[in-house]
């Protein structure tokens, strides 16, 4: 198990590694997608009780969730180009031990705003493990054979995301453990797959000379999306949308951006390589995993605060009630993979995955705080069975394009637009969603006769029980009401995905690990069948 596990062979070393040695390595690398996966979706279902507790706002409530998203994103295609240049094990490492800390401050918070701040430093080593996770597999197994590996992909993403919110929940209404222990909880798992990792392993160190790091180009990336995500987290609360701040705000984050582009022009070593993700295949996934990562990121969240809130259940019920989303990501990716790797076709399942998205957001737009619990599990299902069927798939069309040597930035281009499309749709929905609920709770105490505002007192309308009764049903009708207007939103943009799915090319994934092999052998198939011999060896080699 040395530098055997790819075709891009440094040392010479041909080969590729058995199905036993590639479980064996997979097995560590399952854990650590698992533990960042469970990071986002263990608090979930906790994030009500968390930011009650810590008197905390919507908007605070949000920025728990977009913090972490933004740093991931920022630093994704980073981590992306140091794997194409340095030892890619390493670096999944360091990413483990930055999760780790992240995770244990965190859990140390004292107040909303140190535990954004923890979480937006715990997204730098998230937005490693799942830029790196992808590049290592893809450096293992060839596209073709790699539609089966994605169904054990899909299998811990499904076990993540349905047990991250059934085991958050147990936490908080566990009394002698606590909140803090949602953060706690992952740090053990973390330590467990960094020790596997290191005996199961074993990647080629590529080393380049005059290696050059595009900083310049990350922090402008990184400053104008976090600009943008600012304006829309405030705008029409804070202030209006025709207003001084939106204008200065909008502007630089757009000016950021502009600067971004040139200098990614002109970067020797350019931490989103203009070249690879305008080509049709790599800028299609990428608008397809914009939709594909709303749908991730603010499926999870707000259904999880809308059966709190809107519908009164425990954390626990709360995760519990996730399952359908969680079983159709599970059976959709599983059964997918398998098909894709039998027959070597990949666009109908992206397409296909891409409408049945969208169905799902349509119908989880209807739902207010008396729907039937059964209608919101089959949209809840609908919606896990596009993302299990678009999202990994949506990568790996990707890599099917590029060669062993930008295998790194190319993944990465795509976790970082689909982190993005997370990061701008939990803020877009959360904002949505905070000025409906203000203005519905709003209307309806006075409509009540009562004209105070729950957080007037200094209460949270997140902290339901520390709420007067006459609060408290006002405020869960205003929450399940909502919920069902934001994932109309979500289908809209969803459409999006659908016609980006559409214009796909055609293809059958290629047998070999680098493009360049999967050239060679067309060209002497063509020659054979040409009738023309293949050229002969170099005659120094023939001596």
């Amino acid at each position: 198990m040395s530098a055997t596990t790819t075709t891009a062979r440094p040392t010479g070393q041909p080969g590729q590694m058995s199905h036993r040695q590639t479980l064996e390595a997979l097995s560590g690398l399952l854990l650590v997608l698992f533990v960042a996966l469970v990071s986002s979706t263990v608090v979930s279902t906790a994030l009500p009780r968390i930011i009650g507790e810590l008197n905390g706002s919507q908007t605070q409530y949000t920025w728990v969730v977009t913090a972490t998203l933004l740093t991931a994103t920022a630093t994704t295609p980073i981590w992306g180009k140091l794997a194409d240049l340095f030892n890619k094990k390493q670096l999944i490492q360091i990413s483990i031990v930055i999760f780790v800390l992240g995770s244990a401050i965190a859990g140390l918070s004292q107040n909303a705003g140190q535990l954004i701040a923890a979480r937006a430093f715990q997204g730098i080593g998230v937005g490693g493990l799942q830029a790196l996770v992808q590049v290592a597999i893809a450096a293992m197994i060839p596209p073709r054979e790699r539609g089966r590996y994605n169904g054990y992909l899909g299998g811990v993403m499904a076990l993540a995301t349905v047990g991250g919110p059934l085991l958050g929940g147990l936490i908080v209404d566990t009394s002698w453990l606590g909140w803090r222990w949602c953060f706690f909880v992952g740090v053990p798992i973390a330590i467990i797959a960094l020790v596997l990792l290191q005996a199961t392993l074993r990647l080629p160190t590529i080393r380049r000379d005059n290696v050059k790091i595009d900083y310049l180009g990350a922090t402008l990336i990184a400053a104008g999306v976090s600009v943008l995500l600012i304006w829309i987290s405030f705008v029409d609360g804070t202030f209006p949308w025709i207003s001084w701040q939106t204008f200065a705000m909008v502007g630089a984050a757009v000016v950021l951006l502009v600067l971004a582009v040139l200098v990614e022009k002109r970067a020797a070593e350019p931490v989103v390589p203009l070249g690879i993700v305008t080509q049709r295949t790599t800028a299609l996934s990428i608008i397809g995993s914009l939709a594909v990562g709303m749908a991730m990121f603010g499926g999870a969240v707000f259904l999880g605060q809308y059966f709190q809130i809107g519908r009164g259940y425990s954390p626990t019920h709360a995760g519990l009630l996730t399952i359908p989303m969680m079983a159709g990501v599970l059976l959709s990716s599983i059964i997918a993979g398998r098909l894709i790797s039998r027959s070597g076709r990949i666009k109908p399942y992206i397409v296909t995955g891409a409408i049945v998205l969208v169905a799902g957001f349509v119908m989880l737009g209807t739902i207010d705080h008396t729907t039937s619990l059964v209608f919101v599990g089959a949209g809840m299902l609908l919606v896990g069975i596009g993302v299990g069927m678009t999202m990994q798939n949506l990568v790996l069309a990707v890599q099917n394009t590029v060669a062993l040597k930008d295998i790194g930035a190319a993944s990465s281009s795509v976790a970082f637009f689909r982190s993005l499309g997370g990061a701008m749709g939990v803020s877009i929905l959360g904002a949505v969603l905070a000025h409906r609920v203000t203005s519905q709770i709003t209307h309806d105490l006075a409509a009540a006769g009562v004209p105070a505002d729950p957080s007037s007192s200094g209460t949270s309308a997140l902290n339901l029980e520390a709420l007067p009764d006459a609060f408290q049903h006002i405020v869960r009708a205003a929450y399940g009401d909502a919920t069902g207007h934001i994932f109309l939103i979500s289908a809209a943009i969803a459409v999006v995905g659908v016609v980006a799915a559409i214009l796909l090319r055609p293809v059958t994934l290629r047998t070999s690990l680098d493009l360049a092999d999967t050239e060679q052998s067309i060209t002497t198939a063509a020659a054979a069948i040409d009738g023309v011999a293949e050229p002969e060896p170099p005659v120094t080699r023939r001596r």
